[in-house]
C-alpha cells in the first residue's frame, strides 16, 4: 500500500524548492507536520521519526532484493536444465531415430528372433526328433497360418481375380451339382454305416436315438416352414465329421489323447500354489482345496490368453468356418464359438454391442450355445475328478455346430437380421494395461465363480438329501423301500439313456446321472460319474448284491458327452441375469425364449452322446493268459477283473473235475490263476 501511495504522490523538484510537505513520508510516519519555507521536509521532523521512516524504507526494500535472489536461483536452475538437455540429446536422437525407422527395426528384431528360434528348433529335432514331435506340430501350424495370412495379404486379390471365371462356372453348375453332392454324401454315409454297424449292431441303437432326437426337436419347432435346412444339415455334418476324426481316426485319437494329457499336466501345476496356501494335507483330503483352486488357475490363464489375443483369434477362426458353411449371422456364430472356451454369461460379452438389435432367433442361438457347452474353467475341475480330458474337449467342440443347427431347427429365422450381410463383427478386447494385470484380474474374477460352485454344491447336495429323505418317508408309507430322486430318474429317463446307446443294464445309472444333471447341475453328476469310473478302474465287482457299482466303458463315454453342458434349471436364472444386465430393455424377449433354449441345449448334449455311442470303439483287453500269469494279485484293476471273468467263463466243473476251454486249455498256470482270481471275485467255479 505504501508503494502504491508513493507512486500516486510523486515529488517534483518544484515542490521541494517551495518546501512542500512530502505526503509519502506523512503516510508512513503519521499525520503531516509543518515545515519552514526553504527547508526540506526531513529537516523539520524529529530525529526519531526520520529513523523510523528509514527503517520502513529498508523493510520495503527487502522485496526487490529478495526478487533478485530468486532470479539468481532461477538462472542456476536454467543452467542445470540446459545441461540435462545437452546430456539427454543422444537419447532423444535415438528415440527420434526409432520412431522414424520403426518398421525396419521391427523387422530386424523379428528376423533375429526367427533365426534364434530356427536354431533352437533344429537343435531340438537333431537331439531327439521323437521328443520334439509336439514342437514340430505346433511350429508347422503357426508357420501355416503365418504363410496363409501373408499369402492372403499380398496375393489374395490376384488369385481371386484369376479364379473368378472358375467361380462363375461353378455357380452356374451349382443347382444340379449340389444335388449330386448330397446324393454322393448320403450314399457314402449309408454304406459306411452298414459296414461299420455290421460288426457292432448295438451302434444302430445310438443311430436310432440320434434320428429320434432330431425329429423331436423338429416337432417342437416354432416355425416348421421356415427351417433353414442348410444350417441344420451342415451343422450335423460338421459335428459328425469332427466326432469321426476324434473318435475313429488314429491321428485324431492320438492328437486329442496327447492334448488331454497335456491339459492334465498343465492343471497339475495348480498344486504348487494351492499346497503353499493350504498345505499338502488339505489339497489331498479336502475337495474344496483340491479341485476349486484349478478353477482359479484356469481362469487366470484364460485371462492372459485373452489379453494376448490368442482366444479372440481362435474364436474368430472357428466362427468363420461355421458362418460360411451354415449361413448363420456373425453375431450368433461368434457367441456360440466363444462358448467352447468360456461360460454362458461370458461368451455374450463378445457381442455385447449388438445384443440390443439381434432377432429372437439369434438370441435363442446365443442361449442355446451357452446351455450346450461348459466353460474351460470348470472343465479343468471335471478333469481333476478323473473324467477323460479328450472326451470333454471333443464334446465342447462338437457341441458348437450342433447347437447352431438345432437352434435354427427349433427357432428358425423369420425376421430380417441387421447382421446378415455384415462381413465381420468387431471383437472387444480387455481393458488391462499389461499381462500382470490380466493375470491378476483373471484370478480375482474366479473368486466369485469358485464361491458360486461351492455354494451350489452345498445347497444342491443338501436339497438332494432332503428330497431323498422325504421320498423314502412317503415310500415307506406304502411299503416301498429305497425310493429316492435317483431311482425316479432312473425309471423315467431310462428309455432315453438306452436310445443314446447305453446297455440296458447300465441305462438306469446313466438315466440317474441325466436326472441329476438336468434338475440339479452337471457338477454333481460328474462327481457321481467319476465315482463309477474309479470303481471300474479299481477292479471292483460289477454288482454288489442288487446294486451296480460301475458302468461299462461305452456307457461312461456316452454319459461324459451327455453331461457336457450347462443345460439345467438352475442355469436359467444365471443366463437371464447375465443377459438382462447387458440389455435390460429386452428382458421380455429373453424370458420368452429361455425355456425353449434350455430344451434345445439338453437335446444337443444328448445328440453328442448318441454320436459318441455310434462311433465308440471298445478297448481290447489283450492276452489275458499272459497278463494273469505275470500279474501281481496284491491289488485289483479293471483289466484283472475282465481277465478273471474270462477265466471263469472258460472253466468247466464236471463231477468234481475242473477243466478249461478256449485260450486257457492246456495252460499250466490256469489253476493257479483261477485260485488267485477267486481270492478277489466270487464265481461258481471258486466253490469247487
Amino acid at each position: 500500500a505504501a508503494l502504491l501511495e508513493m507512486e500516486e504522490n510523486q515529488i517534483t523538484l518544484d515542490s521541494l524548492e517551495k518546501g512542500t510537505v512530502n505526503p509519502t513520508f506523512s503516510s508512513m510516519v503519521g499525520p503531516p507536520f509543518p515545515s519552514r519555507p526553504g527547508t526540506g521536509a526531513a529537516q523539520g521532523a524529529p530525529a526519531s521519526d526520520v529513523l523510523q521512516g528509514e527503517e520502513r524504507l529498508q523493510e520495503e526494500c527487502d522485496g526487490p532484493c529478495g526478487e533478485s535472489k530468486e532470479e539468481r536461483r532461477g538462472e542456476r536452475k536454467g543452467r542445470f536444465s540446459s545441461c540435462c538437455r545437452k546430456a539427454l540429446q543422444p537419447a532423444s536422437k535415438a528415440k527420434r531415430f526409432c520412431k522414424a525407422h520403426a518398421k525396419v527395426l521391427r523387422r530386424v528384431v523379428l528376423g533375429l528372433l526367427g533365426v534364434a528360434y530356427l536354431c533352437y528348433f533344429i537343435a531340438a529335432c537333431w537331439l531327439n526328433f521323437h521328443r520334439a514331435l509336439a514342437l514340430v506340430v505346433m511350429t508347422a501350424v503357426v508357420v501355416f497360418f503365418i504363410c496363409w495370412s501373408l499369402f492372403k495379404k499380398y496375393c489374395g486379390a490376384k488369385v481371386l481375380l484369376l479364379l473368378r471365371p472358375i467361380w462363375k462356372c461353378f455357380q452356374k453348375s451349382w443347382p444340379w451339382l449340389k444335388w449330386l453332392l448330397w446324393v454322393a454324401l448320403l450314399g457314402g454315409l449309408i454304406t459306411w454305416l452298414a459296414l461299420d454297424t455290421s460288426r457292432n449292431p448295438e451302434q444302430l441303437i445310438s443311430l436310432a436315438g440320434f434320428c429320434f432326437l432330431v425329429l423331436f426337436l423338429f416337432a417342437c419347432s416354432k416355425h416348421h416352414g421356415a427351417v433353414s435346412w442348410r444350417a441344420v444339415f451342415w451343422g450335423l455334418g460338421l459335428e459328425f465329421l469332427f466326432g469321426l476324426f476324434v473318435l475313429r481316426t488314429t491321428p485324431g485319437v492320438q492328437a486329442f489323447q496327447w492334448l488331454g494329457d497335456q491339459v492334465q499336466i498343465f492343471l497339475g501345476y495348480t498344486t504348487a500354489g494351492s499346497s503353499f496356501v493350504f498345505g499338502n494335507t488339505l489339497i489331498v483330503d479336502v475337495f474344496a482345496f483340491q479341485t476349486l483352486p484349478i478353477v482359479v488357475f484356469f481362469s487366470c490363464v484364460m485371462s492372459i490368453l485373452y489379453y494376448l489375443g490368442v482366444m479372440q483369434w481362435l474364436i474368430v477362426k472357428i466362427s468363420w468356418l461355421l458362418q460360411v458353411s451354415m449361413g448363420t449371422t456373425p453375431t450368433e456364430t461368434l457367441s456360440v464359438a466363444g462358448n467352447i472356451f468360456v461360460g454362458q454369461t461370458e461368451a455374450p460379452l463378445l457381442i455385447r454391442p449388438y445384443l440390443a438389435d439381434m432377432t429372437h432367433s439369434e438370441i435363442h442361438a446365443v442361449m442355446t450355445g451357452g446351455f450346450s457347452t461348459i466353460a474351460g474353467s470348470v472343465m479343468g475341475a471335471y478333469i481333476s475328478f478323473g473324467i477323460d480330458a479328450a472326451s470333454l474337449i471333443a464334446a465342447s467342440v462338437m457341441a458348437a455346430p450342433c447347437a447352431l443347427a438345432m437352434s435354427k431347427l427349433v427357432y428358425p429365422e423369420v425376421e430380417e437380421s441387421k447382421f446378415k450381410g455384415k462381413a465381420s463383427v468387431r471383437l472387444s478386447s480387455g481393458e488391462e494395461q499389461n499381462i500382470l494385470e490380466a493375470a491378476s484380474n483373471g484370478a480375482a474374477a474366479s473368486v466369485g465363480l469358485v464361491a458360486n460352485i461351492a455354494a451350489n454344491l452345498i445347497a444342491f447336495l443338501a436339497v438332494l438329501e432332503f428330497i431323498n429323505a422325504a421320498l423314502r418317508w412317503f415310500g415307506e408309507m406304502v411299503d416301498i423301500e429305497g425310493l429316492s430322486f435317483q431311482v425316479i430318474c432312473s425309471y423315467v429317463l431310462m428309455p432315453v439313456a438306452f436310445l443314446m446307446g447305453a446297455d440296458w443294464a447300465d441305462s438306469p445309472l446313466v438315466a440317474e446321472l441325466l436326472g441329476i444333471k438336468i434338475f440339479l447341475n452337471e457338477f454333481v453328476a460328474y462327481q457321481q460319474l467319476a465315482t463309477y469310473k474309479n470303481n471300474r478302474l479299481s477292479g471292483l465287482e460289477e454288482w454288489d448284491g442288487n446294486r451296480k457299482q460301475w458302468i461299462s466303458e461305452r456307457a461312461e463315454s456316452i454319459a461324459t458327452f451327455a453331461l457336457c453342458g450347462f443345460a439345467n434349471f438352475s442355469s436359467i436364472g444365471i443366463v437371464l441375469g447375465g443377459l438382462t444386465s447387458m440389455v435390460p430393455q429386452r428382458k421380455g424377449d429373453l424370458a420368452s425364449v429361455v425355456l425353449r433354449a434350455l430344451l434345445t441345449g439338453i437335446c444337443v448334449s444328448m445328440l453328442n452322446a448318441c454320436l459318441a455311442g455310434l462311433l465308440h470303439v471298445p478297448t481290447e483287453v489283450g492276452d489275458c493268459v499272459t497278463f494273469l500269469s505275470t500279474a501281481n494279485f496284491s491289488s485289483t484293476s479293471y483289466t484283472m477283473y475282465t481277465c478273471c471273468k474270462q477265466l471263469f467263463a472258460s472253466s468247466v466243473l464236471e463231477n468234481g473235475t475242473l477243466s478249461f476251454t478256449g485260450a486257457w486249455a492246456g495252460v499250466a498256470e490256469s489253476v493257479l490263476s483261477l485260485t488267485q482270481c477267486c481270492g478277489h471275485y466270487n464265481h461258481t467255479s471258486c466253490a469247487g
